[in-house]
């Protein structure tokens, strides 16, 4: 046998992988315009504990520090400029939950500001972080 006739039976039995690379790259497309990503607030908290704890997906969270700052998408934010930074976020994602998550050590009304400033912009899945007792 040629040199010829060996290159040419190889070609023949060799598999076109194009197609498939193009499926997984539309599944992978596919996959990361529809995944919703999680803004951490960029601040760790020590939560309260409640005996009622669930479990809930959030989109976005919120935390209050035992000094009372409240951090968002892993920022401090001032008071002033909650609502806006809530109604960015929400624009995101307007399915998304609010999910705060106070200090043990954190002012309840920090938690009543976010919350206000949630349903204010039409924000209705809000909840609490705890701890399970």
């Amino acid at each position: 046998m040629s040199r010829k006739q060996n290159t040419a039976e190889e070609e023949g039995g060799a598999i076109d992988l194009t197609p498939m690379l193009d499926v997984v790259f539309i599944m992978l497309i596919f996959f990361i315009v529809t995944a919703t990503f999680i803004k951490e607030p960029g601040v760790d908290v020590l939560k309260p504990e409640a005996t009622t704890a669930e479990l809930k997906a959030a989109s976005i969270l919120v935390a209050i520090n035992d000094n009372d700052e409240i951090w968002i998408a892993k920022e401090q934010v001032d008071d002033r400029l909650v609502k806006n930074t809530l109604e960015r976020l929400y624009a995101e994602n307007p399915k998304g939950w609010l999910v705060i998550q106070p200090d043990k050590k954190a002012s309840i009304e920090k938690v009543a500001l976010i919350a206000e400033a949630a349903r204010k912009i039409g924000i209705e899945k809000v909840s609490v972080a705890t701890e399970k007792s």
